[in-house]
């Protein structure tokens, strides 16, 4: 193939993958006067940022500010020391608290991304550092006619956690209605409207409209870089890099008309969301897989780890280092048909009191009620070879009050998921045990005496509903404890969740600004990564909602004006004169 003989764009900055690392890269950089070409995988945009709860750990933020919550520069170091521990790295974290609020405050001002305060804690907040209130913003519902003829190449919210198609805002209070509609009017009123409002959108648009949480970010990005006349190519992947005396000068790609090559004079930014999806990787970085457990993700299933690969090719380093590499969610597989399962997140049930998690042996391991991530690493801790898996147990009055996992609460039906296998029904824990695959006596005992101190409101193993973060995603109503309530009177209900993810940890290597380091930490002039495919700033642990969206937003504007040439270390690059397309080589993918 005579790569010369392509068509070629030229542009200043390339930026592969459409979520938010990208899309805050770009339109950075756009507004800072450079020409920006986006390129997607996928015939829609919005990346993994549009299946996600569309939260940001951003501490010291305007909100914050304005909502008088208390908080220092100090403790938020502190904290961070606590929960990154051998991986802290002083420079990148004070970059991130430090640009953290200049990028809420950039975004806010200069496009259609806005953001509203919520009440979460930090999900560790007695740690050293740790708030029980003030680092997380959320982003602002949006009305997806505004994206007009785009609307349709929106990635659609995660179907498992939508009803009907209808989202649910990551804040708690929209779900507390739909929880209360059977005992409250005003829930019920409320419950009513919106699913009128929202069968009134499915009917002219077949799809909901007005969507909150990722998919409200992802569509505020998009319409953002659009109004900038940023041109998003999607169904176009990356197919090589380009490069000349050993500087990145652009990709070669293909869309819907064939290969082309894009030259960018300033730099090609990877984003393209990390590699919770690349089987090959994952066996290597994921301690259940490596014992041959499951694994079944949430992320977009194009989150193939194409990024690392490119830059590995060109000299970058991915390394496997922390000692959770990806995010941990636990997950279950909901029976689709013909073979097919989705994913579903446990964002919600395991808080709610009366819902237990049981290993096989009957025993239960963990405080259920702690986040996503220290649930996944406990899981992974626990498991026994191949089995890295839990069951979620509780009883008839639970599951309908609260539902379970897919399982939508009373008086939605169960039994069809019974049938199609999703929950194990059993009229007594002995009969559910054995239908379940569950050691019977280990779960009998285990239940007697997690119900001997959850009558007076006590996890006497674990110490559920004892932080903040326990308690906000709980019932207030249960008392004393939010989160614990016996297990009653069956039938009992059964759910298996295996190990998933919200996206990867370990990625590849790079300095503050992004720039993709070689095996002697040098960079490489041309090349950037941002989002998931950078390595976490978190050092593989969670300290709180939205560590994940937070930091790639940070980095991508951080990223963008480096690119710009607005940040210190610019001084530090080489020159950035790209020769003509002619002298390059390609790398292959």
């Amino acid at each position: 193939m005579n790569m010369n003989e392509l068509p070629t764009t030229e542009c200043d900055v390339l930026v592969i993958g459409s979520g938010a690392g990208g899309l805050s890269t770009a339109i950075t950089a756009k507004k800072n006067g450079l020409d920006v070409v986006v390129v997607e995988k996928e015939p829609v945009f919005g990346g993994t940022t549009a299946f996600s709860g569309g939260v940001l750990w951003i501490p010291l933020s305007s909100h914050a500010r304005k909502a008088g919550y208390a908080d220092t520069r100090e403790a938020v170091i502190r904290y961070m020391k606590a929960e990154t521990g051998r991986w802290y790295d002083a420079e990148a974290v004070e970059a991130f608290i430090d640009k953290g609020p200049e990028m809420v405050d950039f975004f806010e001002r200069e496009t259609e991304v806005r953001f509203i305060p919520t009440l979460y804690p930090d999900y560790h907040p007695d740690a050293d550092g740790g708030v029980d209130i003030g680092r997380s913003i959320l982003a602002a519902p949006y009305d997806i006619r505004g994206l007009g003829s785009e609307m349709a190449r929106l990635r659609p919210p995660l179907a498992t956690i939508t009803f009907m198609g209808m989202m649910f805002n990551s804040a708690n209070a929209d779900l507390k209605h739909f929880f209360g509609f059977t005992k409250s009017f005003t829930s019920f009123r409320y419950v009513v409207r919106r699913l009128l409002n929202h069968m009134k959108e499915m009917a002219l648009y077949r799809r909901g409209i007005h969507v909150t949480s990722g998919n409200a970010l992802a569509a505020r990005l998009a319409r953002s870089a659009l109004d900038l006349k940023i041109p998003i190519r999607t169904s176009t992947p990356a197919q090589e890099l380009i490069t000349d005396k050993g500087r990145v000068i652009g990709a070669l790609v293909k869309g819907p008309e064939g290969l082309q090559r894009i030259v960018a004079r300033k730099g090609v930014v990877l984003a393209g969301g990390g590699f919770s999806h690349d089987r090959q990787r994952i066996a290597q970085a994921y301690p259940h897989v490596r014992a041959g457990g499951e694994h079944f993700s949430p992320v977009p299933r194009g989150n193939t780890g194409d990024g690392a690969r490119m830059a590995e090719k060109v000299g970058g380093r991915v390394e496997i280092r922390f000692s959770s590499p990806a995010a941990w969610m636990p997950t279950s597989k909901v029976p689709l048909g013909n073979g097919e399962y989705g994913a579903f997140p446990h964002l919600l049930d395991r808080y709610k009191p009366g819902i237990i998690g049981v290993l096989k042996n009957g025993k239960r391991f963990t405080n259920e009620s702690n986040s996503y991530h220290d649930v996944g690493a406990a899981m992974v801790a626990a498991g026994q070879g191949a089995d890295a898996g839990m069951w979620l147990v509780c009883d008839q009055a639970t599951i309908g009050k609260y539902g379970m996992g897919y399982a939508k609460p009373a008086p939605m039906p169960l039994a069809p998921l019974v049938r199609n296998g999703y929950l194990v029904k059993g009229a007594t824990l002995r009969d559910l045990a054995q239908k379940a695959g569950i050691e019977p006596d280990a779960l009998e005992q285990t239940v007697r005496e997690y119900n001997d101190g959850a009558l007076n409101g006590e996890d006497r193993q674990f110490g559920r509903g004892t932080t903040s973060f326990n308690r906000y995603l709980a019932d207030p109503d249960n008392k004393p404890n939010p989160c614990v309530a016996p297990v009653g009177k069956g039938p009992y209900y059964a759910l298996r969740v295996v190990m998933g993810d919200l996206g990867t940890f370990d990625g590849i290597g790079t300095d503050v600004v992004g720039r993709v380091l070689d095996a002697q930490r040098r960079p490489i002039e041309g090349l950037y990564a941002v989002g998931n495919d950078r390595a976490s700033v978190m050092g593989g642990n969670y300290p709180g909602a939205g560590i994940t969206l937070g930091p790639i937003m940070t980095f991508g504007y951080i990223t963008g004006r480096h690119l710009a040439g607005l940040e210190p270390s610019l001084s530090s690059t080489t020159d950035t004169t790209v020769t003509t397309a002619r002298q390059a080589d390609v790398i292959p993918a």
